[in-house]
């Protein structure tokens, strides 16, 4: 399956959310075991180069984004993230344990690596 933009061009490569980060399986999980709901896949969404895609045309696996704007924007995600992580991990008063917060910082940025390889 290609993807067609709105002024009839093909598009061959695989991208990336732009809200990468709220793409995951793992967010859609916490949802639905949240509120008992499982919301569809969207049918077409916006990626990190600007592109309107099909679904089906994005991944959140760094090694099968082909498009290097989407892998640029996945890079800034994660790292973003991981920072603003470590960050919030220190304030006075955070319930979220600094181990845990270490851990997912440092996942982040091992996608982050992944997407700028």
């Amino acid at each position: 399956m290609e993807a067609r933009d709105p002024m009839g061009d093909t598009d061959p490569h695989i991208h990336v959310e732009r809200g990468v980060l709220r793409a995951s399986a793992a967010v859609r999980e916490v949802l639905a075991s949240s509120f008992g709901l499982v919301g569809d896949a969207p049918t077409v969404v916006t990626t990190g180069c600007g592109r309107q895609v099909p679904f089906a045309m994005t991944s959140g696996r760094p090694e099968s984004v082909t498009c290097l704007a989407c892998r640029e924007h996945g890079h800034r995600e994660h790292e973003r993230f991981a920072d603003e992580v470590e960050r919030l991990s220190r304030m006075p008063g955070i319930t979220i344990d600094r181990d845990d917060a270490a851990e997912a910082a440092r996942r982040h940025r091992d996608l982050a690596k992944r997407f700028a390889a």
